[in-house]
């Protein structure tokens, strides 16, 4: 990814935000520390999302000690699908995404054991995935994606990040997997980053780490351009999950349901800034078109 960024920083490198910048401008100036755990527990953010009535994942079971991981998975584990992850993870780390096939369980393609499940959690709880402190497991329904995704990709769970300035939308994407992905939709494990136009609703190029492209470089279906379903919906619950918190510089985390339509699947305090590169233009030049 970095590589293709130098290549390409030539013309955008006077509109690109770098990490420092934007920890100065963004996250310091607009977002009180004491406020940061409020998206950065997994938990303590759905609870919030779930009081005000947002569609979120529903949670099937939490554990924070070892010795409760047996209890909670016999209360779970006769859903067909789950996703575990930590309740303090960041970057997709530690997300474990389960489907039951003939009573087994499948990692993607791969066969995993309920002991290794175990193992997994007991992991979160002891701080692998969480820099280190004590964590969290939560437990979550697997969400099935709406058709619109399965037309490009058909495995893994794409989500959308909207980041707002003062409950605004200011620049979106669309994460989507790959095979090297693993099913997850994150960038740095290898998904795909795509540009979207606000206004339009419509996705733009996409990013795979080494050039834009308009098709998904494995599956050779056209994304440049595809109209995105529920977008207006998703604008709307990307700006009322916002006013929920009191951080006015955040990304919220999307998923689009077959059957439910966007679901809010986290808040980030910190969204990443390749965010610049999937839509080939800088958060300078964005805030400075806003203000003008």
């Amino acid at each position: 990814m970095f590589k293709k960024f130098r290549k390409t920083r030539s013309h955008l490198q006077q509109h690109i935000m770098g990490i420092n910048e934007r920890n100065i401008c963004l996250i310091f100036d607009h977002n009180q520390r004491a406020h940061y755990k409020l998206a950065d527990d997994k938990i303590l953010c759905k609870s919030i999302l779930e009081q005000h009535h947002v569609a979120t994942a529903i949670s099937y079971g939490t554990a924070s000690r070892i010795g409760e991981i047996g209890a909670l998975w016999e209360s779970v584990c006769h859903h067909d699908s789950l996703v575990i992850k930590p309740a303090k993870g960041a970057g997709g780390n530690g997300i474990l995404i389960l489907r039951k096939r003939a009573g087994v369980w499948y990692k993607g393609s791969q066969l995993i054991s309920e002991t290794q499940i175990c193992t997994h959690m007991a992991q979160i709880i002891m701080g692998m995935y969480g820099f280190g402190h004590s964590d969290c497991v939560l437990i979550e329904e697997c969400i099935e994606p709406h058709p619109f995704f399965l037309d490009i990709y058909p495995d893994g769970v794409p989500d959308f990040r909207i980041i707002l300035l003062q409950d605004q939308p200011i620049m979106a994407m669309l994460r989507m997997p790959t095979d090297a992905s693993d099913g997850k939709a994150n960038l740095h494990q290898g998904g795909l980053g795509i540009g979207i136009d606000l206004k339009a609703g419509t996705l733009q190029y996409a990013f795979d780490g080494e050039e834009f492209v308009k098709e998904h470089p494995d599956t050779g279906k056209p994304i440049y351009q595809s109209v995105i379903p529920y977008w207006a919906e998703m604008l709307e619950v990307s700006r009322r999950s916002s006013e929920l918190f009191p951080l006015d510089y955040l990304g919220v985390d999307i998923i689009l349901d077959r059957d439910k339509g966007p679901m809010v699947m986290e808040i980030n305090v910190r969204p990443g800034l390749a965010i610049q590169l999937a839509n080939r233009k800088g958060l300078k030049q964005t805030l400075t078109s806003l203000k003008s």
